[in-house]
Parts: structure tokens; C-alpha cells; sequence
């Protein structure tokens, strides 16, 4: 059971996120209570939609303090339900929205997995995985399961295993087709198809479900008339996928295909025909002095900026925040989380007395391997120790020096153990550490990824830590372990600001 201090912190991280839980009910009087009281402890924010109950449900949801009510008279079904649940949560500011039955099927401690699979998945339909391994269902409900799956497998080209669970995090500014979605059960499955068409990305993550004996089983579903509804249903969404979402799904493809194309295309051109051969040109014409070389730096910062601001790449958005208070007159050694290979472009354009520990396939690279050697990037693969005489004049030169702590690319954006080797240099140097915090560009970019994708990137610039600081941490190993922790929090609060918006 999850402790009380933990419990907080979820529902803190459920309010930062954007996320709020919509309960639909009919007649759930024998339930109600304890299903809301429950998800009352995981979530502070729930909006309960009362569909028309004629029985206590209302009177019952109204003794419950700290809950937001949506009702009407009469009953219009599941769909509308969820309809007004979703339109009164994003006019209440959320971002998501968690649904779960109020027939006390769905464990409310389980929102803590979509909790975590959304924060792995910002942007993405949640769509719990129901374990019904040895409960008792009729062949009804069996067929009913199975029918839905294949036909959302028909039309979307997907599958998922379970198509028909109600406990689901849908991000509410994804929710395509609303206006028109029908008013009783099927409106979850169409929820479900027109994202997989408008390429909302899907996952399915593993939930309990509990089903009580026949016998104390509350249901509305109406076997001869739902089955013909849904049946119908599922021929006009068999028509919609070929003859609209065919055509987006290819248009969408083009479109990401396009964008990959003229970014590599712009790339290769600059780096082989105009930016390579003219850095070159600048360098074996004359002798380097100091002000060229800082000249070079400046002309590397003036591309990076052209690139992710004034130029920009195509499909995202790029922020830059805390530069007006850092102090890049001084040198320090920079830590930044590393995702993607724009992360250095990002850093470049902050100030031009910057240089990177770089691996060898940056410093071999016959793009810009030329540019890197001759702006005075070190290959970390020659060690720490080996490397130092060079920082330490680079640093007396006024140059930071770029580490990536964790060592490479993380494959899925989160914050990796950091090694001590950064911080080696700056005690070392006797250099303060400044973090810089990079979100976005492991999404634009993932590594292993064949084509770019939209997405918003932002490049904070942190408070630096003083020498002084950082001793009081302890060795250098303690250092990379408590800036981690820190980096790590830092990074999540940073996260659930922007994927409300993804």
C-alpha cells in the first residue's frame, strides 16, 4: 500500500500534469460512494457525471466534499456522459482526463500506473489492459470483447487487446471527433478509433479488474438492441477508414517523410558545400590567433541560433529561459541531460565561449568532424586525466567546458545515473557547475528514430552551484548522485509544465 507521503506526491503530480478523473454513473447507488472516496485518495481533482440516475446516486454524490458534479435529469447514455465529463474538465484547465467506472470493477489505486505511463508517454491514449484470466463472464461478454477488438484491428491497421475497458487517460486536447460521437457504449470505441487515425500514439499498460458473482452484477448493456447499434457502427467506421482515414494517414506519412527530407537535405548541403568548406577557408588561410578562434566560435553560435530560432525545424517550437541570468563572462562546467543529436546545436547558441567533451563518432564525423577539431572539442574516449592540461586552458581562456554526465543518449528522454567525471573537472579547475536542463529534442529526434516529429523543445538555463556548494555534498561521487536527484526533479517539474500542451 502506498504510504501516506507518497500518496501526496502523487496527487501533487496528478494536479502538475493536468490530470483529473471523470466518473460516469447510472444507478450506482450500492457503489458510488466508496468508488469516488477511493479515488478520492489518489486524485484530489474528480468530476463525476450523474447521467440521470433515478435512484439515490445524486443524493449520495452530494454528501461527498471535494468533488466536482455534472448532472442532468434524464438519461442520455455513456457517451454524452463522457462528453460533458470531458468539456467540463477542459474548462476547468485540465490536459487529461482518467475514466473509470463507477460500478467498483476498476482498482482507483491503478491510476498511478496511467500516472506513470503518461509521464513515460506525454500526449498519449492510456487504455488499461483488464487481467481476465479466470473471471466468470458470460459468452456474451466474451464475443462482445473479442467482436470489438478484431473491427478496431479492421479499421485502424492496430491492435489492441482490450478495446472495451472504461479505465483509460485520455489527453483532452486530442479528442477528435467529440462533437459527433455517439451517446451510449460504442462512443469508447469510436474515442479509440479517431485517435489511432489523426495518429494520437496509443498504449496499453496492464490494470486489475474486480467482477463480482452474476448475481450482484449491476449492467445497462441491452444485448439485441446495443449489438445492433454497435454493428452499425462499425460499418460506417469501416467506410470513414477507407475512404477518410486512409487518405490522412498518408498525408500525415508525406508530410513526416517531407519534413525528415528537407531538414537532411538542408543539412547536408550546409555542412558539405557552405559551413564546412568555409570554416576550412577561415582556418588554413590564415594563422589562428585567439581572436580568431573566437571568431570561429561566434560564427558556430551564429549558425546554431540561424538553425533552431530563426530557421528553425520544421513541426517544433524552440524556448530558451533563464539566460539573462547566467553569467557566461566567467567559465564553468555545464551539465545538460543528453537525447538527442541537436542537443549540442541548443547549447551552441547560448554564448560562443563554449566547447564540448565529445565522443569519437562527433570528433570523426565527416560532416563536421573539421569544424569540431579546429573549434577545440575534446574526444572524451583519451580519458579525464589525459584531457586536463587542454581544459585547464581552455578554462583559462574563459571557455566552458559541455559535459553530458550520463554519458550518452537516453532512449526514453528520463534523467540517466550520472557520472562523476564532470565533476572531477570542475573541482579540478576549480570551476562551479551549471546545469542546463534540455526537454524535447529526444521526441523531435529519439535515438533509433527514422524520421523527425513535431514537438515543442526548451533549453533551461539553471542556477549555478558554487564551489562551496558543491563540497558540502561531499566527494565527487556523492556530487554526481545528489545533482542528479536534484536534476531529475528539476526535469520532471519542467516536463509537467509543457506536455499539458502536448
Amino acid at each position: 500500500m502506498m504510504s501516506e507521503g507518497n500518496m501526496t506526491g502523487q496527487r501533487q503530480l496528478l494536479r502538475e500534469r493536468g490530470i483529473c478523473v471523470v466518473i460516469p454513473t447510472y444507478n450506482n447507488g450500492g457503489t458510488i460512494s466508496r468508488v469516488v472516496s477511493e479515488v478520492l485518495e489518489q486524485c484530489a481533482d474528480v468530476i463525476v457525471v450523474n447521467d440521470g440516475s433515478t435512484d439515490d446516486t445524486g443524493l449520495l454524490l452530494h454528501a461527498i466534499d471535494g468533488i466536482t458534479i455534472v448532472e442532468y435529469e434524464r438519461n442520455r447514455g455513456k457517451g454524452h456522459a463522457l462528453k460533458a465529463g470531458f468539456r467540463k474538465a477542459r474548462a476547468m484547465g485540465f490536459a487529461y482526463a482518467i475514466t473509470l467506472d463507477a460500478d467498483g470493477q476498476h482498482y482507483p489505486a491503478d491510476i498511478a500506473l496511467l500516472l506513470r505511463a503518461n509521464c513515460e508517454h506525454p500526449g498519449a491514449l492510456i487504455v488499461g489492459k483488464r487481467n481476465l484470466e479466470g473471471v466468470e463472464r458470460s459468452g456474451g461478454s466474451k464475443f462482445a470483447n473479442a467482436f470489438a477488438n478484431f473491427w478496431f484491428a479492421v479499421q485502424t491497421l492496430h491492435y489492441l487487446p482490450d478495446t472495451q475497458t472504461g479505465f483509460r487517460l485520455y489527453p483532452l486536447k486530442k479528442l477528435y471527433g467529440l462533437p459527433l460521437l455517439t451517446s451510449r457504449y460504442e462512443a469508447e470505441l469510436e474515442l479509440l478509433v479517431m485517435a489511432s487515425w489523426h495518429g494520437v500514439p496509443l498504449r496499453s499498460i496492464p490494470v486489475s479488474v474486480y467482477y463480482p458473482p452474476q448475481s450482484e452484477r449491476v449492467s445497462h448493456f441491452r444485448p439485441a438492441l446495443d449489438f445492433a447499434r454497435i454493428s452499425l457502427l462499425n460499418c460506417v467506421l469501416c467506410l470513414l477508414a477507407v475512404v477518410y482515414a486512409l487518405p490522412l494517414g498518408l498525408l500525415r506519412l508525406l508530410l513526416a517523410a517531407g519534413r525528415t527530407a528537407y531538414c537532411l537535405l538542408v543539412f547536408l548541403f550546409f555542412s558539405l558545400f557552405v559551413f564546412t568548406p568555409g570554416v576550412w577557408l577561415f582556418v588554413k588561410t590564415r594563422r589562428m590567433t585567439e581572436q580568431r578562434r573566437l571568431m570561429l566560435h561566434r560564427l558556430i553560435q551564429l549558425t546554431a541560433r540561424f538553425v533552431m530560432q530563426q530557421h528553425g525545424i520544421p513541426g517544433t517550437t524552440f524556448a530558451c529561459k533563464g539566460v539573462e541570468q547566467a553569467d557566461f563572462s566567467r567559465p564553468h562546467v555545464i551539465i545538460c541531460n543528453h537525447q538527442s543529436h541537436l542537443d549540442l546545436m541548443c547549447q551552441l547558441l547560448l554564448t560562443p565561449k563554449i566547447v564540448f567533451l565529445t565522443n569519437d563518432w562527433v570528433w570523426h564525423s565527416p560532416f563536421f568532424g573539421f569544424i569540431v577539431r579546429s573549434a577545440e572539442f575534446c574526444p572524451v574516449s583519451e580519458g579525464i586525466d589525459v584531457l586536463m592540461p587542454r581544459l585547464r586552458s581552455l578554462a583559462e581562456r574563459g571557455y566552458s567546458i559541455a559535459v553530458y554526465p550520463e554519458g550518452t543518449r537516453s532512449p526514453h528522454c528520463r534523467i540517466a545515473r550520472f557520472h562523476r567525471g564532470a565533476f572531477h573537472i570542475a573541482e579540478q579547475l576549480g570551476l562551479d557547475v551549471l546545469p542546463m536542463y534540455l526537454y524535447g529534442t529526444g521526441r523531435v529526434l529519439p535515438k533509433g528514430g527514422l524520421y523527425l516529429r513535431k514537438g515543442p523543445v526548451c533549453l533551461e538555463v539553471g542556477t549555478a552551484f558554487s564551489r562551496e556548494q558543491l563540497q558540502a555534498m561531499g566527494d565527487t561521487l556523492q556530487q554526481a548522485r545528489t545533482l542528479r536527484s536534484h536534476y531529475a526533479e528539476h526535469y520532471q517539474q519542467m516536463a509537467n509544465k509543457i506536455e499539458q500542451d502536448v
